[in-house]
């Protein structure tokens, strides 16, 4: 299941780049291999060569045309990545060159090289493997963020993580048991073992009786439920709070293949919360996104470098370990995508180099 090379096959070069394309809604055999002139960075950019850049689910969303704000077709995918400074623009700083960095990117990070702002960058502590620093950047964020930003969680606690065995799952699951929070995590039971590995209680995602088998565990309700599904589930996830509690909501897995606007279930799920929210029944509820902010650009980068900058200290003491599914070259962006949607793997597939 290769990417269709479109221009040429010719070897990346410090002079030319490789990108994977998304023409439009295609199977995943339908990404693109394009080579072109390498870009130059501007004024306040960096060329970076990119390491390794992650296949997450926000591209299994894009490819359906069911990500709420992603670019017209064609474009290049790649939500975050790690590279390291080859170039950068004019009156930049030198003393860039040759560091490793993380970024969050939305689109571009399917590429051999990319042209990024220098000041979107977070630097990668030295002897982190790229393939295990570009597991977090999305991932870490968005777990952290929703961790400790918007539930709040303290020490003692117990929470319901949905999609355990996942990019996001998987890191938020260790983060909060290194906090000394109490996790029940939601998998297939191909995963469970992977999960409890984790420190999470694994329960079937698909059991009818989940709520009940929660309850089992948490009696009184959970202290706060991550919920990346949406749909009618939702509704069991809020009903699963102990007062005092918090659902966050990050995503709509349940409605990817539906037909359809890819705003309208969003939009839906957002005001569903809203009114929860306002209710006086002692929760809360939020929908994260982990763009939020954006609109300040240095409050938003400071507070994404700081989150970023934690997450990696505990990569690099031991205290998380790194959940890289697979690790497969970037012209084989197309396999990759098929096993990062095939429900068989724990952890986030990653893109890495062509060997040489």
């Amino acid at each position: 299941m290769n990417a269709i090379a479109t221009e040429t096959t010719a070897e990346t070069t410090a002079d030319s780049v490789t990108e994977i394309v998304l023409p439009g809604i295609v199977e995943p055999a339908g990404l693109e291999v394009r080579v072109r002139t390498a870009p130059e960075p501007a004024v306040g950019e960096v060329l970076l060569a990119v390491e390794a850049s992650g296949v997450s689910f926000a591209e299994q969303q894009m490819r359906r045309g069911k990500y709420y704000d992603q670019p017209a077709f064609p474009f290049v995918p790649g939500y975050d990545l790690v590279g390291t400074v080859l170039r950068v623009g004019p009156d930049g700083d030198a003393a860039l060159v040759g560091r490793r960095f993380a970024a969050l990117t939305k689109v571009g990070g399917w590429a051999s090289l990319t042209v990024l702002p220098a000041a979107d960058l977070v630097e990668v502590p030295e002897g982190i493997d790229p393939a295990e620093a570009e597991t977090v950047v999305v991932n870490g964020i968005t777990a952290w963020q929703m961790l400790h930003r918007r539930a709040a969680i303290r020490r003692g606690q117990t929470i319901l993580v949905h999609g355990a065995n996942g990019g996001v799952g998987s890191t938020l699951v260790q983060l909060a048991t290194q906090a000394g929070v109490r996790v029940i995590g939601t998998a297939s039971p191909r995963h469970h073992d992977a999960v409890r590995a984790l420190g999470a209680i694994p329960l079937d995602y698909r059991a009818a009786d989940l709520p009940a088998q929660v309850r089992a565990h948490a009696p009184n309700g959970v202290d706060a439920v991550f919920d990346h599904v949406g749909g009618k589930g939702i509704v069991d996830s809020f009903g699963l709070l102990a007062r005092g509690g918090t659902l966050v909501s990050y995503g709509t897995a349940a409605t990817k293949n539906e037909p359809g606007s890819s705003r309208l279930p969003v939009l839906g799920l957002i005001a569903r919360l809203l009114w929860w929210h306002l209710l006086p029944n002692g929760r809360r509820t939020h929908f994260y996104n982990i763009w939020a902010g954006k609109r300040r650009p240095a409050t938003f980068r400071a507070r994404l470098r700081a989150d970023l900058t934690e997450v990696f200290a505990l990569l690099a003491a031991g205290t998380i370990t790194a959940q890289v599914a697979a690790r497969i070259p970037l012209s084989r962006a197309a396999d990759a995508l098929a096993l990062a949607e095939s429900g068989t793997v724990t952890g986030k597939v990653v893109l890495v180099p062509d060997a040489r």
